[in-house]
C-alpha cells in the first residue's frame, strides 16, 4: 500500500478518535453530526488556547492578543443587504449594522455589548451575530468596541459601555431611530454589561429608559462557584470550569492565583456568603437542573489573598445579581437565554427568579443542547448548530415585538 495512503488513513483515524473522545468528554446528547461539530469546536477552543499558551511562554505574544488575533477569523465583515460603517459615540469605536429596506418611521435599534471576558472579544469577532441579528428583525445594530483588558484594568470596559448608550440615547432620532424602541443586548461578559449598563440607567431621569434587555448566557455573580452547573459542566465546549475561573481572575489581575481554591469558593469571607444567600444559593436552583448530579460542598478555607484579588466582583456594579431590589424593580422587560451545558446555567436561572420575584416580565429560554458560545459563529457552516438557530429565532420574535 502507497506510504500516503496509509498517511491519510491514519490521520483520519486519528480525526475520528479524537472526535471520539471530544464527543465522550462534553457529553452532550446529540446525533453523530452533531457530536462531529461539538468536538470541532471543542478542539478548535482548546488548541486556541493551547497556541496561544506557547506563544506567550516563548515570549512571542501573550496568549490574549493571539485570541484577539484569531477570534475574528472566518467572520465576514461586509453584507450587500447591509449598511456596515464605523464610528465613534464620543470616545467610543462603535460599528453600525442598518439594513437597507426602507422604512417610513423611527426604527428600532439594538445596541449589542460583545463578550470575551472583556479582553479578547472585538467588533470584527462579533460581526456574524451583529449581521444575523440586523438582517432577520430587520433593526439597526449597534455594536460597542470598548477598551479590552488589562490593558485598560475594570472599570473601563462598563464606563465605556455606558458613555456609548448614554450617547445613542440622547442621539438616536438623528440616525433615524426611535429613542423608546432600544434594546440593550450582550453575550457572556456582554450581557453582564449590558445588565450593569440597564441597573445604572434606571436612575437617569434625563435619559430615554431602554425598552429591554437581551441577555444570552450572562455572567451575573461569583459569590459561588459551586453552583449545580459549576459541577455538572466541568468540561463543557469552549469554556470549561476551569479555564472560566482562570479568565476571570486574569481579567481582575495580572498575578497567578489559587483557581482551585476559587473553584471551592475560598475567596468569599463569610458574611457576603451569608449577605446575599437569599439570592444566590443551590437552594434556589429547580430540583430538574440538578439531576446530572449535584453535590453540597463545603467552602475551602478563606483566602484573603484570594479575596483582595476578587473584591472588585462583589461590588453590584459588577455583579448585576448583587443589585438590590429597589433597583431590580425598575429594570425593563427581559429575554434571557441560558444553555444546559454551561458553567453560568445557574447564573441565569438565580437572575430569572429575582426578576419575576420583583415583577419584571422575562421571556426565558433554556438550550437543553446548548453550550456556551454555542452562537458565537453563527454563520460558518462548521459552527452551525439547530440549537443556535432555534435561538435566533426566539430572540428575533423577541426583538420585533418593540
Amino acid at each position: 500500500m502507497d506510504l500516503s495512503v496509509v498517511l491519510v488513513i491514519c490521520l483520519a483515524l486519528s480525526f475520528l478518535c479524537g472526535v471520539y473522545l471530544f464527543s465522550r468528554r462534553i457529553g452532550i446528547p446529540v446525533g453523530i453530526f452533531e457530536s462531529c461539530k461539538y468536538a470541532l469546536t471543542a478542539f478548535s477552543v482548546d488548541m486556541g488556547f493551547w497556541g496561544g499558551s506557547v506563544l506567550e511562554t516563548l515570549g512571542i505574544c501573550s496568549q490574549i492578543k493571539s485570541l484577539r488575533i484569531l477570534l475574528p477569523l472566518g467572520s465576514f465583515q461586509t453584507d450587500w443587504n447591509l449598511y456596515i460603517r464605523d464610528e465613534h459615540f464620543g470616545n467610543v469605536p462603535v460599528r453600525i449594522y442598518e439594513p437597507k429596506h426602507p422604512y417610513t418611521e423611527p426604527r428600532r435599534c439594538v445596541i449589542y455589548i460583545h463578550g470575551g471576558v472583556g479582553m479578547f472579544g472585538t467588533i470584527r469577532a462579533y460581526a456574524a451575530v451583529c449581521r444575523r441579528l440586523a438582517l432577520r428583525s430587520g433593526t439597526m445594530v449597534v455594536n460597542i468596541g470598548f477598551r479590552l483588558g488589562p490593558e485598560h484594568p475594570h472599570p473601563a470596559q462598563c464606563d465605556d459601555c455606558l458613555s456609548a448608550v448614554e450617547h445613542f440615547l440622547k442621539e438616536a432620532r438623528n440616525y433615524g431611530v426611535d429613542p423608546n424602541r432600544i434594546i440593550l443586548a450582550g453575550d457572556s461578559s456582554g450581557a453582564t454589561l449590558a445588565a450593569v449598563v440597564c441597573n445604572n440607567l434606571v436612575s437617569r431621569k434625563h435619559t430615554p429608559k431602554i425598552q429591554a434587555q437581551l441577555l444570552i448566557y450572562p455572567f451575573l455573580q461569583s459569590v459561588d462557584l459551586t453552583l449545580p452547573s459549576y459541577q455538572q459542566n466541568p468540561y463543557a465546549p469552549i469554556l470549561s470550569r476551569e479555564r472560566g475561573i482562570r479568565l476571570a481572575a486574569r481579567f481582575m489581575t495580572e498575578e497567578m492565583v489559587d483557581f482551585k481554591g476559587m473553584m471551592k469558593n475560598a475567596h468569599v469571607p463569610d458574611e457576603v456568603a451569608v449577605k446575599y444567600r437569599k439570592w444566590i444559593s443551590a437552594d434556589h436552583i429547580p430540583d430538574e437542573f440538578k439531576v446530572r448530579g449535584y453535590v453540597p460542598t463545603v467552602p475551602a478555607p478563606f483566602s484573603e489573598k484570594l479575596y483582595k484579588i476578587s473584591e472588585v466582583s462583589f461590588q453590584p456594579d459588577n455583579c448585576p445579581l448583587l443589585a438590590e431590589d429597589d433597583i431590580v424593580q425598575q429594570l425593563p422587560e427581559t429575554f434571557l437565554l441560558t444553555c444546559e451545558y454551561d458553567i453560568l446555567r445557574d447564573d441565569g436561572l438565580l437572575y430569572k427568579k429575582r426578576l419575576e420575584d420583583n415583577g419584571v416580565p422575562v421571556t426565558w429560554l433554556h438550550l437543553k443542547k446548548g453550550f456556551h458560545g454555542i452562537m458565537f459563529k453563527i454563520d460558518l457552516i462548521l459552527f452551525q448548530y439547530q440549537e443556535a438557530e432555534h435561538a435566533m429565532k426566539h430572540i428575533v420574535d423577541f426583538i420585533q415585538r418593540f
